[in-house]
């Protein structure tokens, strides 16, 4: 890419750029309380909506103006339903398994008469401690996390992409645009990132094999189909920032040589597969999705495919079959999938986790991914607490960390204090 064309692609993400930040500046008015109500599925399956729906009746009831906005699980799902309430210039205060009626006493309580209730308080996002609130950042839950690819879970809404363009997304592939594939793949490679799916392939390795691969038509594929019975993490992500997610797909297909993608996921996320179809409409009316994205040259059609919930179809193969319209089945390897894959042709295929990992890389640089972790797994990882655990719920921990300080420090250990017998990784299916 010549100067004249880098700057030209600077010049129009500068312009997409502008917009979001003046909308996201907008939702922060210094004469009007903003409200965030988690309205992930764990937040709906605790009765957020009930609650959101109070507060929407009893603000019109009483003529006061505030913002109202939806977001995705900030990971603290025993404490679901979870409401923050900023008033201008303070630190937003977070309250935990809120009801509706509780819901309207703190709209008396704290917008009308500035009580803060530190009594159902479960946070504040301040710097400093608020008097008889703890910082949220310093729950024994949030305490020890690094959130890459939780970085926006539960602070934007994600079914508005101006959110995410603000707090710094499409960035990574405004800088992947600039550089040729052949770098963006040595980037991915000094950050040391490795498959999150599971198997812990090198992500730059898979890469480059298919970039290397003959043929035309190479396809980019998100594999989301999540199927261990308590396990979340890849919902979330998609239900709270799938941008982080789509972006980090674009990035892969760049840097392979992709053509087009598919975003397996399955059916019975229907909240993810919603706010999926809204990003990719966003990203298509920004010029970040189709034919010369970003005045770049780089062309990238990509469509959700819902799987039926067959849990073999988180096997590569297998997932490809069924995104071709057969039964599910795996077949022998090799060939690989990015040698030769859908109808054929070189597939790459990531989950959804490494592709949101792949977004915050290219945006932050190698260096300070490869920060994270230890010296044969850099970076991070998310893990869905379930099961007879103190504190349910999503965390993002760096590399390294101790199954002990997940159970016992971050969860809370057993419940009721009893003791643990047996740690099962990786739910039903794990090693």
């Amino acid at each position: 890419m010549t100067a004249a064309e880098q700057a030209g692609l600077k010049e129009r993400f500068r312009e997409i750029k502008t917009g979001a930040d003046a909308r996201w500046k907008d939702l922060w008015r210094e004469d009007q309380p903003l409200v965030l109500v988690g309205a992930a599925t764990c937040g709906r399956a605790a009765g957020s909506m009930d609650v959101l729906e109070a507060i929407k009746n009893e603000l019109s009831k009483r003529n006061i103006k505030v913002t109202v906005m939806q977001v995705g699980c900030i990971g603290l799902c025993y404490s679901e339903p979870i409401i923050e309430i900023i008033k201008p210039g303070r630190p937003g205060i977070s309250y935990a398994n809120v009801t509706p009626e509780i819901a309207v006493q703190l709209i008396e309580d704290y917008l009308v008469n500035d009580n803060p209730r530190p009594d159902l308080a479960l946070g504040s996002a301040g710097e400093e401690a608020l008097e008889g609130i703890t910082r949220l950042s310093d729950l024994p839950m949030m305490k020890p996390q690094v959130r890459i690819a939780l970085r926006n879970c539960g602070l934007i809404d994600p079914e508005r992409i101006e959110h995410y363009i603000a707090r710094g997304g499409y960035q990574g592939l405004e800088r992947a645009l600039r550089m040729s594939p052949e770098a963006v793949i040595e980037e991915v490679k000094a950050s040391g990132l490795r498959g999150r799916g599971g198997a812990g392939f090198p992500t730059a390795v898979k890469w480059d094999i298919a970039r290397r691969a003959p043929g035309s038509g190479k396809t980019m594929v998100c594999n989301a189909d999540e199927g261990d019975p308590g396990a979340f993490m890849d919902r979330s992500l998609l239900e709270g920032d799938p941008h982080a997610v789509l972006e980090g797909m674009l990035i892969a297909a760049y840097a392979t040589g992709a053509e087009r993608g598919f975003l397996y996921v399955r059916a019975e996320y229907p909240l993810a597969v919603r706010r999926l179809r809204k990003a990719l409409a966003e990203m298509t009316e920004h010029g970040l999705l189709g034919g010369d994205i970003l005045g770049s040259g780089f062309a990238f059609d990509l469509r959700i495919r819902e799987g039926a919930g067959a849990f073999v179809c988180g096997e590569e193969t297998a997932l490809i079959a069924s995104i071709q319209g057969g039964r599910g089945t795996p077949r022998p390897r090799p060939p690989y999938p990015a040698q030769a894959g859908l109808r054929g042709r070189p597939t790459t295929i990531n989950n959804v986790e490494t592709l949101a990992n792949v977004s915050a890389i290219m945006a932050r640089g190698a260096a300070w991914f490869a920060g994270y972790g230890t010296e044969k797994s850099r970076g991070t990882k998310t893990f869905s607490l379930a099961g007879n655990v103190a504190r349910t719920g999503l965390i993002e921990v760096p590399m390294g960390t101790t199954l002990g300080e997940i159970v016992f420090e971050i969860g809370g250990g057993a419940l009721d204090g009893r003791g643990i017998k047996a740690v099962q990784t990786g739910g039903p299916s794990g090693g």
